[in-house]
């Protein structure tokens, strides 16, 4: 038992075995390399290349434990701090970036990457989870799906009418709660009176688990546990992850207003990616050389990334009357003729 901000962080089962050697280089991999965007993804906000860029550094092992504890086949649903998850997941790093340029799509396609759009309004992304699932359920279909969210959305009605729908359901659902400590300038002691987030679960009538977000094994047991009872027909799980968010909110925010001092130097000690890898070093998993292999990988891969953000996409504006009506209503048919005159001038200007 440890304790992290003031509360308490009880193991989610007794001692398990050691994951398979592979599987905990691959866990490491990913985390170092999803600390290299994290820290590429915020350069390209202040360069001005993003519009904005929600990072989850100090988060890394919540994203990368649980995507890889489910399925590829298994749905994603994530809200717009996910990105680590998403490149986990095998998405071009340049796709996930696609929201914070501004972009009118996700830049991705869902059906392909089992993966839905990066959801921006707290909490609605639980309630897709729950339909899909249930719909998953009803056609015997073993599909899990993974529902992130963070300690704010727990404060909305969308997180309880999902939670309630899902227990009653019986629906495969896994609810990831990263609990980060601030949903935006707000502490977590002002957002909820329960002892733990986890503790909430028990009113919908399904399981709560509590673990260390900062330790990629446990978020990875914890996770797989509750996709395995939600696949044999056991229902959801509430699954609360103690982590912390080493920086602001967003690129514009300051954290400085609302933080304590010395309280993000603190969690910097807990940082998930350096204690896996003395664990793995400690282990005998890694050595000196595969520490290194990975972080020159790493750093080709930010480089890489870096290179291709040069381009910015380019989209045909007409594609904004197209997949949203089966037949343009009268309005948009006067607008979109309008957009296609304009386009054709400036063409001809050209």
């Amino acid at each position: 038992m440890s304790v992290l901000s003031g509360y308490e962080v009880r193991d989610a089962t007794p001692a398990r075995p050691a994951l398979p050697t592979e599987l905990r280089r691959r866990l490491h991999r990913a985390m170092v390399v999803g600390r290299a965007f994290n820290r590429q993804a915020t350069a390209f906000s202040r360069q001005g290349r993003l519009a904005v860029y929600p990072s989850s550094r100090g988060q890394e092992a919540c994203q990368v434990g649980s995507v890889l504890a489910v399925r590829p086949t298994d749905w994603l649903f994530p809200t717009y701090r996910e990105s680590v998850a998403l490149l986990t997941r095998g998405i071009d790093p340049v796709e996930v970036l696609s929201l914070f340029r501004g972009d009118r799509h996700c830049g991705y396609n869902p059906r392909a990457e089992h993966t839905a759009p990066q959801c921006t309004p707290l909490a609605t992304q639980c309630l897709h989870a729950a339909g899909l699932a249930d719909a998953a359920r009803m056609a015997g279909d073993p599909v899990v799906a993974l529902a992130y969210i963070g300690d704010g959305a727990t404060s909305e009605g969308d997180f309880h009418e999902a939670l309630n729908y899902a227990a009653v359901r019986r629906a495969p659902v896994v609810f990831l709660v990263q609990n980060n400590q601030y949903a935006i300038s707000v502490p977590l002691a002002k957002q909820t009176a329960a002892r733990t987030l986890a503790d909430k679960a028990a009113g919908y009538g399904m399981p709560g688990v509590r673990v260390d977000g900062n330790d990629v094994l446990e978020v990875y047991h914890a996770v797989r546990e509750a996709a395995d009872r939600a696949r044999s027909g056991g229902g959801p799980t509430l699954v609360e992850a103690v982590t912390y968010r080493l920086e602001a909110h967003t690129n514009a925010d300051d954290d400085s207003r609302y933080r304590p001092e010395g309280e993000a130097e603190d969690w910097a000690d807990r940082d998930p990616v350096v204690r896996l890898e003395e664990r793995l070093l400690a282990e005998g998993v890694l050595d000196t050389e595969a520490v290194a292999e990975v972080e020159a990988a790493a750093t080709a891969f930010a480089a890489e990334l870096s290179a291709r953000f040069d381009e910015s996409p380019r989209r045909d504006p007409m594609e904004l009357f197209q997949h949203v009506y089966h037949q343009l209503p009268p309005h948009l048919r006067e607008q979109a003729a309008r957009l296609a005159a304009e386009l054709a001038a400036a063409h001809e200007e050209e």
